[in-house]
């Protein structure tokens, strides 16, 4: 199940308050200004800074290319 739309529209990120990338299939919400990943857990978002998961260089590159290549919107527009 995908998280509903309306949530969707009003996620940030809270360390830097900027819009998320939600990568359905993987479980997470992913913020490439800070290459971090949030989870998905049964189709609820843990949107703790200290549960958030610190990707390295090329796991948070494959997103960066996987978000532009399949065209996930991100959560708002700046």
């Amino acid at each position: 199940m995908a998280l509903d739309a309306a949530l969707l529209q009003i996620l940030a990120c809270p360390e830097d308050k900027g819009p998320l990338y939600y990568v359905q299939d993987e479980g997470l919400l992913f913020n490439p200004r800070l290459s971090r990943a949030y989870e998905v857990r049964d189709d609820i978002p843990v949107m703790l800074v200290e549960e958030a998961r610190t990707l390295d260089e090329a796991e948070a590159a494959r997103l960066r290319e996987r978000i532009e290549r399949e065209r996930i919107p991100p959560t708002f527009e700046p």
